[in-house]
């Protein structure tokens, strides 16, 4: 199977793509939605093209493109004891959570804001732009 092309969303506090910019590679961890956490753990692989989107962000869109370093593996933030992202239900033999590693690749001038990925043809299948 060829190359997928993914989206993720953070919010620029918490992960942003001028932070990915400075380290070049970095996890992309503490993700808790059940949908994201199964493409990273069965679906994302290893030079698999990234659209980066901030999210909560004034505007909220497409900041950049990495792509993805490492495949899916078990988020070890979910076993640290008070930490934000601690699971009780998650353990080391029975992982609940996943996460995969992000190589920077680009950082756009600007936001492609939601609208325009709204309005631009060909894009009607994004994920992101569908409602519910």
């Amino acid at each position: 199977m060829g190359m997928k092309h993914w989206l993720i969303k953070s919010e620029p506090d918490e992960f942003s793509i001028d932070r990915l910019a400075k380290v070049k590679r970095e996890a992309w961890s503490g993700v808790r939605n059940y949908q994201a956490r199964n493409f990273m753990r069965d679906q994302m692989q290893e030079g698999d093209a990234v659209l980066f989107y901030a999210s909560n962000a004034d505007p909220s869109g497409v900041t950049g493109l990495a792509t993805i370093a490492r495949a899916g593996y078990p988020d070890h933030l979910s076993w640290k004891k008070g930490h934000k992202y601690f699971d009780a239900a998650s353990t080391k033999e029975k992982p609940l959570w996943y996460m995969v590693d992000l190589a920077f690749e680009e950082e756009f001038a600007g936001t492609v804001p939601l609208e325009t990925l709204k309005a631009t043809p060909g894009l009607e299948d994004m994920k992101v732009i569908q409602k519910g």
